[in-house]
């Protein structure tokens, strides 16, 4: 993008951008990885995860979705060995999701990547630039929680 374009787009479209540029390039790499059959909103069900697993109640409520929905995307991942269904620990009716080793190798190649992104960054603007940043944003985001924000980071519907 040239710097003419971009010094028309308000701020929430330079973030927006940015977050989109980042998924799609996560996205294309963990394909190139062998993953390419997770999306985004699995990203988000992973975050939620890790590190115990949760319910499917707790996985609908976190994602904004229905539990049906969420059923759906455990029945997908399920069948491509990223996650299972264990009986829950004190709920002997209850079952709790969690990650197998093929998901587990999802998050740590999404870790990698984000990394490796991070670094790009830092290549094009520099390392001060780069932490006055992440600095800048991080007070903005506390400035603007009301406390529970942070247990609310979900995708956008």
């Amino acid at each position: 993008m040239n710097h003419q374009v971009s010094s028309k787009l308000d701020f929430t479209s330079l973030l927006s951008l940015s977050y989109s540029t980042s998924i799609h390039e996560l996205h294309d790499r963990l394909s190139e990885m062998g993953f390419a059959d997770i999306r985004p909103i699995h990203g988000y069900l992973f975050k939620r995860l890790t590190p115990n697993g949760a319910t499917g109640i707790e996985l609908a409520e976190y994602l904004g979705i229905t539990k049906q929905a969420v059923s759906k995307m455990i029945d997908y991942l399920e069948k491509s060995d990223y996650v299972m269904r264990k009986n829950h620990p004190t709920d002997k009716r209850g079952k709790i999701i969690v990650l197998t080793e093929r998901g587990w190798l999802v998050v740590q190649g999404k870790e990698k990547i984000l990394a490796e992104i991070e670094q790009g960054w830092i290549e094009t603007i520099g390392t001060e630039r780069m932490q006055m940043l992440k600095e800048d944003l991080t007070k903005l985001f506390y400035e603007a929680d009301t406390g529970n924000l942070l247990s609310r980071i979900r995708p956008v519907w």
